[in-house]
């Protein structure tokens, strides 16, 4: 037979169907206690953890200590969750971490070769295009200066 026992709100003790003072306070909360005296205490505004019989002032005070040693303690493990991250896919990543240092390191600057050598080849196009563009005479046109003169006007004079 399971009893459906609460908890006192000052004392923290156990309270059995059948017992207890409920009290309900103007704003509609409602506390139960296990007795008069810890009715009392909560309405005096009195602090569990001060008084040497409530559970709280117990646990704060390192009291019942054998129920503590009882309990063995458990080291949390990490586990590393294996799943597939931004796109590739986990057999994948699974292939990378099992190749050797070596060929990781290999693969790695072929990867690096490639990009320089694509950098190198967009520059030899840049310049290509520009070259072109010198020979076509498309120089750079004049710009607005204030203070300078137009082609074949006088120095000295102002219009």
């Amino acid at each position: 037979m399971v009893l459906k026992t609460t908890i006192c709100r000052f004392s923290g003790l156990r309270i059995y169907p059948g017992r207890g003072i409920l009290y309900i306070r103007t704003d509609g909360q409602q506390y139960l206690f296990i007795n008069q005296k810890c009715k009392s205490f909560f309405l005096q505004r009195k602090r569990p953890a001060k008084i040497a019989w409530t559970t709280t002032y117990r646990k704060q005070h390192k009291k019942d200590q054998e129920a503590q040693i009882a309990r063995k303690k458990r080291r949390a493990t990490t586990r590393t969750a294996a799943r597939s991250i931004a796109g590739t896919s986990l057999e994948v990543i699974n292939k990378r971490r099992a190749e050797k240092p070596e060929v990781r390191k290999a693969s790695r600057e072929a990867a690096l070769r490639e990009v320089k050598e694509r950098l190198k080849k967009s520059k030899q196009d840049k310049a290509a295009v520009k070259a072109a563009d010198a020979k076509r005479g498309g120089g750079k046109a004049a710009k607005n200066v204030p203070g300078a003169r137009a082609p074949g006007a006088k120095a000295g004079t102002r219009r």
